[in-house]
């Protein structure tokens, strides 16, 4: 879910990743046996949808289009879907700045800023998703936007009427977002093979066979309002940043330098299990065994350093907020940390069920630490 978008596993990377809160990337589940499976995130394994047999069907007509044509059309529907709430914004800041008298609906756009930018997000984002989720038969789409969704908060605080801010915090806050952004999005598209709307988050899957009939509706809870409670709320230090009008102070540069730091280990991470992935899938193609876990760079320190790294991201924003007098701003961060370890329960009792890998993962799961990177446990088995 891409609220928890980081991801982390010694699993085949998918895109996560959120838990995709996705966030992230965007978590990252790899399996070199079995179903197939993206991120989410923000981030885990990912697996074929289970849909009716018309829309079987209907799918199986479209492959024959060639991936090709699949992924051209789904990065114009990806493309064309947040439209109408950037043209909705877009025709109000026009507005504003014409005339002087505002009619009700735009004067309450002009004095709510933060509930405008909630409306717009259940508008586009929960109803307009969820109804081409159920036209496509995949909730592929928001694992994409977990990583795109901030930066358009962002650019929306920063202009909209009542913003109010320092400019050099502005830029600092811009650059790290869009830095942050672009990782994840390389990541969910790297573990995709570039490919859009071909697999879905593996939870989104295992709760279509768990609510079965009643997926269609429970999927608009559970996927896209979740998902606004988790983005608005890990993003709301980007929204104190554009209306609170301070000057820089050292809280500044640690959050600066925390949230640089997160995107980095994440960013190594994300690669070193790209890598691991990728030399397993070619082992499998010859024929050899695969190797059952990755335990090397980062990775022998921490089972999930992307969520690490994450985690690390997503506080240093929050300080942000915290810094100009806004200590609820944490809540998000707060609220994405608790749902990340739910997400890397779950990750890990994936892990442990797949038979080619388990007993050495339980040797791992004993001898290395689980988020924060840490020296390695003493009792290592060295047979594994």
């Amino acid at each position: 879910m891409s609220s928890i978008r980081g991801g982390a596993s010694n699993d085949k990377p998918n895109h996560t990743q959120a838990a995709r809160p996705h966030g992230t990337e965007h978590i990252t589940s790899i399996t070199l046996t079995g179903p197939r499976h993206p991120q989410s995130p923000p981030y885990g394994g990912y697996i074929e949808p289970r849909c009716s047999e018309a829309t079987m069907v209907a799918t199986t007509c479209g492959k024959s289009m060639g991936s090709t044509g699949r992924n051209l059309k789904n990065a114009v529907i990806a493309s064309l879907a947040p439209l109408p709430s950037i043209l909705f914004y877009l025709s109000f800041l026009n507005y504003y700045q014409t005339h002087t008298v505002l009619s009700p609906v735009w004067a309450w756009c002009a004095r709510h800023p933060l509930l405008l930018a909630n409306a717009l997000f259940f508008l586009n984002v929960n109803v307009l998703f969820w109804i081409i989720s159920m036209v496509q038969c995949s909730h592929w789409m928001i694992d994409l936007y977990w990583t795109v969704i901030p930066v358009l908060l962002l650019h929306y605080f920063e202009s909209h009427p009542l913003a109010d801010f320092n400019s050099w915090r502005s830029r600092v806050v811009m650059l790290m977002t869009w830095l942050w952004s672009l990782r994840l999005t390389h990541n969910y598209l790297r573990r995709e093979k570039w490919q859009l709307g071909a697999r879905e988050d593996w939870r989104f899957t295992d709760m279509r066979g768990q609510y079965g009939k009643h997926w269609w509706w429970v999927s608009f809870f559970s996927v896209y309002v979740s998902q606004q409670v988790f983005l608005i709320g890990v993003c709301l230090p980007l929204y104190v940043v554009h209306t609170v009008n301070e000057s820089l102070n050292i809280w500044d540069f640690i959050a600066m330098i925390i949230c640089f730091c997160g995107i980095i280990i994440a960013y190594y991470a994300d690669t070193q299990l790209h890598n691991f992935a990728s030399r397993n899938e070619k082992l499998k193609e010859v024929g050899m065994p695969a190797i059952p876990n990755l335990d090397k760079g980062l990775w022998r320190y921490s089972r999930h350093p992307n969520y690490f790294g994450e985690q690390l991201w997503w506080w240093g924003l929050a300080i942000f907020g915290c810094n100009l007098g806004q200590k609820w701003t944490m809540v998000g961060s707060l609220v994405n940390s608790m749902c990340l370890a739910y997400v890397t329960i779950l990750v890990e009792e994936r892990m442990l069920k797949q038979d080619y890998r388990a007993e050495a993962y339980r040797q791992y799961q004993k001898t290395t630490s689980v988020w924060v990177p840490w020296f390695r446990s003493a009792t290592k088995d060295k047979s594994i």
